[in-house]
């Protein structure tokens, strides 16, 4: 690559919103919406689910309906009225009210998000986490505010903060990789894991160009063990979710795209430099880095904010040319009938058994499991899918 090259993705730049629209919860998590028959709770985010306040009502985007909150309201939620009735813990009007909690909504609306992500292959969602729940991120892998702390890779994330479990929870991007494979029975690859990028020492091998799980082209160690390349228009068997812990710039490391390639059925090219080859030792001091010419494409973005994509698209992680650590949460999403990258059940497990239960809802713990364990169908009902130590021992060393 000429040196001129050198650092010139074309940079997609993704703006702090001004604002954000409001969700409202029941007690167990449940999101009240409406429609035009009037008002219900649902266990999903869609357009349905989304408010706008001026501080004392809420009215619902989609209907224009307008609910009343107690005066004052409690750190803890408010009871709601509409047309004199108060709004009971399953949407209807009633005698009896039920207690609302309103809480951090995306910029836009999810249909609109979903469009985006349906022409393009990829969306970002600016500042979708709650600003408590990002300082707990930042806390926890020792960036951003709290880079002054370390963070600890001997246990998992998932055991370290309950905001891990939440942010896996998170309902819009949930509704939107949903939608975008089309089931509603979703798994994560692996247990969410911090990519902690530290400065660049312009030595340390950078990450090759490939596509991520399932597919895991440019970086597959035996491509007829992986998802072989195709064309396969409207259909994905992946997608990566990444939460931006940290701002994302081109300077501090932001993952570099070539965006659009989900649609061209086929990993990076050779010449690119694909993670097969640049994780080789010494590959960066005999070849140099990776492609970051402009035919390369940077996504900055806020902290906070959910980056997904589809699985195919080629990328990488960038080059941190700042003094600060830049840090991201990884999570690979398939659809259930999709075998996991690495078996989540025994982290999820061990959090079942830790007081982090206790600071979820049931929607956040319902989701958690949904995504976290693996099921087989049989005629007596669902099983849980996990390791067996004494064949895998077999099969990894073969008598």
């Amino acid at each position: 690559m000429p040196k001129d090259e050198i650092f010139q993705e074309t940079v997609t730049r993704v703006e702090k919103p001004s604002s954000h629209y409001t969700l409202l919860r029941d007690p167990n998590g449940h999101f009240l919406g409406a429609t035009e028959d009037g008002f219900a709770t649902f266990d999903y985010v869609d357009d349905k689910a989304i408010w706008d306040t001026d501080g004392e009502t809420y009215r619902h985007v989609g209907t224009d309906r307008v609910v009343e909150t107690e005066s004052p309201r409690s750190k803890d939620g408010s009871y709601l009225r509409h047309g004199g009735k108060w709004i009971a813990s399953d949407g209807s009007l009633s005698d009896t009210a039920a207690l609302f909690t309103p809480g951090h909504g995306p910029a836009h609306m999810p249909s609109e998000y979903l469009k985006t992500f349906r022409e393009n292959g990829w969306v970002c969602l600016p500042s979708i986490v709650p600003p408590d729940l990002l300082e707990e991120l930042e806390r926890t892998s020792g960036t951003g505010r709290w880079e002054s702390g370390e963070f600890d890779r001997s246990i998992p994330p998932l055991l370290q903060t309950s905001a891990v479990a939440k942010i896996i929870a998170e309902p819009v991007t949930l509704w939107l990789m949903r939608q975008y494979m089309g089931v509603q029975d979703i798994r994560l690859g692996h247990s969410p894991g911090f990519a902690v990028l530290p400065k660049d020492d312009g030595k340390r091998n950078v990450q090759g160009w490939h596509s991520d799980f399932p597919y895991l082209w440019g970086i597959a160690g035996r491509t007829k063990d992986r998802i072989p390349v195709h064309q396969v228009e409207g259909f994905a068997m992946g997608v990566q979710r990444n939460l931006c812990v940290s701002e994302f710039r081109k300077e501090n490391g932001a993952t570099c795209f070539k965006l659009g390639s989900h649609a061209f059925g086929e990993g990076p090219p050779a010449e690119w430099g694909t993670g097969n080859a640049n994780k080789e030792p010494g590959h960066r001091e005999a070849r140099g880095l990776p492609y970051t010419g402009p035919d390369a494409d940077v996504v900055e973005a806020p902290p906070g904010s959910y980056i997904i994509y589809d699985s195919r698209t080629w990328h990488r992680a960038g080059v941190n040319r700042t003094p600060h650590k830049r840090a991201a949460m990884l999570q690979a999403v398939v659809p259930m009938y999709m075998m996991p990258f690495r078996d989540t059940s025994g982290p999820y497990k061990r959090f079942l058994h830790s007081p982090l239960i206790d600071e979820l809802n049931e929607l956040e713990k319902r989701e958690l499991e949904s995504t976290m364990v693996s099921r087989m169908l049989s005629p007596d009902g669902p099983l849980a899918i996990t390791v067996d130590d004494e064949l895998t021992e077999r099969i990894r060393f073969p008598e």
